[in-house]
């Protein structure tokens, strides 16, 4: 999460500088498309601005009332941001696209606008650039599709969709210029501001699912709770592990909880000792893991369940 904020600040400052230029813009063609975009780029500082208080206040100690910290307030603020993206950015989008389709109003002055629209591309695609770049970091070489699905740190992903979404907007904003500064057709400037008001309102929907299962609750990827389980069954003292269970309480900050079954003879002092070393093994091998628990089988419960598989989450 350390190099997540570097992308957030360059979206935001890449946003406030956009959002002033198109609105200047808007003012003086009187397109609607331009007003949608200059309303996209305001939402995108604000959302800037909620996801940088949530890592803030994901990074509050644990108190006697969240005992395990409060890394999930990050994943609050970016279901916040969600909502804002569609409310706002979308609505507010297809509001002003279908006024401007039921009275349209011709364009004037369009050179306002290709030239504001050519520096919100350079300044967004410089945006989008450091969030590319930072996401490749985090991806290491896994594609992106599946690489979004299994992060867990939505600060990046977030600006990442939010640049690519404000580069596709920018691209619909000229070709609805451009065709109702061409044609003399005001209705392509119209139809423009209700397809961002669209993409806008899909991005806010794919985050809102992203940010719904980290809120829930997700469990570690399959490569570390393998490399956990092997781990542990590598102890001279551990004869199996019966279950396993994460979440994930933040994106450098996860629950785990074991239940093992110790060789029988082992002795109270052998499990005691063999129950440190997994602990200091795990943090070592996995220092995102940072709440242990971990829970030797009982002699009657060994004895009733033989040998299933462990149980994971």
């Amino acid at each position: 999460m350390s190099s997540a904020p570097k992308a957030v600040y360059a979206a935001i400052v890449g946003n406030l500088c956009i959002a002033a230029s198109k609105f200047v813009a808007a003012a003086f063609t009187g397109s609607s498309a331009m007003l949608a975009e200059g309303i996209h780029s305001l939402v995108d500082t604000g959302n800037g601005a909620l996801i940088l208080l949530g890592v803030r206040r994901s990074r509050k100690p644990p108190d006697p009332a969240h005992p395990f910290g409060h890394g999930k307030e990050l994943y609050f603020w970016t279901l916040i941001v969600a909502i804002m993206i569609f409310a706002v950015g979308g609505g507010v989008s297809l509001f002003e696209g279908i006024r401007h389709l039921r009275h349209p109003v011709p364009l004037r002055d369009a050179a306002w606008a290709y030239g504001v629209l050519a520096a919100s591309a350079a300044f967004e695609g410089y945006s989008w650039l450091v969030a590319v770049r930072e996401f490749r970091r985090e991806a290491a070489g896994e594609n992106w599709i599946s690489a979004i699905r299994a992060s867990k740190d939505p600060t990046t992903f977030t600006v990442l969709f939010e640049d690519s979404a404000a580069l596709l907007g920018l691209a619909v904003a000229f070709v609805g210029v451009f065709a109702g500064d061409r044609f003399g057709n005001p209705y392509f400037d119209g139809a423009a501001s209700v397809v961002i008001g669209i993409i806008l309102a899909a991005v806010a929907v794919f985050l809102a699912m992203e940010s719904r299962g980290l809120l829930i609750g997700e469990a570690v990827d399959p490569e570390i709770r393998d490399s956990v389980i092997k781990l542990v069954e590598g102890d001279s003292a551990v004869q199996r592990v019966v279950r396993l269970l994460t979440m994930h309480l933040g994106p450098q900050d996860v629950l785990l909880t074991l239940e093992l079954e110790f060789k029988r003879q082992a002795s109270a002092a052998d499990t005691t000792a063999a129950v440190e070393r997994i602990d200091r093994a795990i943090r070592g091998r996995h220092p995102e893991i940072r709440h242990i628990f971990i829970e030797a089988q009982s002699l009657k419960a060994q004895a009733a369940l033989g040998g299933s598989s462990p149980s994971s989450a």
